[in-house]
């Protein structure tokens, strides 16, 4: 075959992509699409998951069917999403722990992070909130710092994912002290233990914190975050407590899919996101729960990962912390 010959062949290629492409969104999704949620019923993740899956099927007119898998703090079901067919029926919740923290904790969490996925969108942000049991005699950070310095080894705290047992981690680096790790499968489990006085403490989503601070069921010491939780609003920050090395700390959540996913359907899926993220009721929902919505192109959201990628393997290193 010539070189003109070729040159043709590869000009009509890139034609009918052009028209194919475009077409494939046009028709994208044709029926229900699967979510997989890396972690069980009850906690952030799920209620993120359902109320963006509801609002997104009244948009496309297709279910989005919400499949919990969880296990390994969030490694099973991500897996499982960046071996699902690139077709756009199967998309996955993006967390920040399984997605940038996990791969520096595990040796083999089963997908590689920044070969694996493509980038959808972010969905929202929220800091984590430290809660403690009514029970323990501390009303602020620095009390509760206090109380873990004279009781070595007798304060737990809880943790469902890795970002929230790094901040645990964190917490005693800054503190000098010794509190024991306490790991849970999911959110709810963690809660109802912490609710029952079976550990002291958790660095928690505020999802699962508001309503059980609200009621008295918990008391919040502060929030890790840069500003304060509109649900939340007398919980100070933690620069307002005394603890800087512990502000900023943004959990995210976001939706991904297999790398090989056509162009069309990431931008298809992107538009519904943002769309669904600027509604009215979605937005309220959210924020009732201490969600803020916090939407993004793919473009932005895949720097996102790659940076946190980086940035949590530089603190994992730092902190010695590994799960095996």
């Amino acid at each position: 075959m010539n070189p003109s010959s070729r040159f043709v062949i590869k000009v009509v290629c890139a034609c009918t992509l052009a028209v194919t492409l475009p077409a494939v969104a046009q028709t994208y999704p044709s029926k229900p699409v699967r979510f997989i949620v890396p972690f069980p019923p009850g906690g952030g993740t799920d209620a993120f998951a359902r109320i963006i899956g509801a609002k997104l099927a009244e948009i496309y007119g297709q279910q989005f069917i919400i499949d919990n898998r969880s296990g390994a703090q969030g490694n099973i079901g991500t897996a499982l999403g960046a071996k699902a067919p690139p077709d756009g029926y199967t998309i996955t919740l993006a967390h920040q722990g399984a997605l940038v923290i996990n791969p520096h904790l595990y040796s083999d969490p089963g997908f590689d992070t920044l070969r694996d996925f493509a980038a959808v969108s972010r969905g929202m942000g929220a800091a984590s909130v430290l809660v403690v049991h009514p029970s323990v005699p501390a009303r602020s950070m620095k009390e509760l710092a206090q109380l873990a310095k004279q009781n070595p080894g007798k304060l737990t705290f809880a943790s469902t994912a890795s970002a929230q047992q790094l901040l645990g981690e964190l917490f005693k680096l800054a503190t000098h002290t010794d509190i024991v790790h306490v790991p849970y499968k999911g959110a709810g489990p963690a809660v109802l233990d912490l609710l029952a006085g079976n550990v002291s403490m958790m660095f928690a989503n505020p999802t699962t914190t508001v309503p059980n601070v609200k009621a008295g069921k918990l008391r919040g010491l502060a929030v890790l975050g840069t500003k304060r939780n509109e649900a939340l609003p007398d919980i100070p920050t933690a620069v307002e407590a005394g603890f800087p090395e512990l502000s900023d700390v943004m959990e995210w959540y976001g939706v991904i899919v297999p790398a090989a996913t056509p162009r069309a359907i990431v931008e298809s899926l992107n538009g519904g996101i943002v769309r669904a993220l600027a509604s009215s009721d979605v937005v309220s929902r959210m924020n009732g729960i201490g969600q803020l919505p916090w939407p993004s192109t793919p473009a932005e959201f895949a720097k996102q990962i790659r940076a946190e990628y980086e940035r949590w393997g530089r603190v994992v290193k730092a902190s010695g912390a590994k799960v095996d």
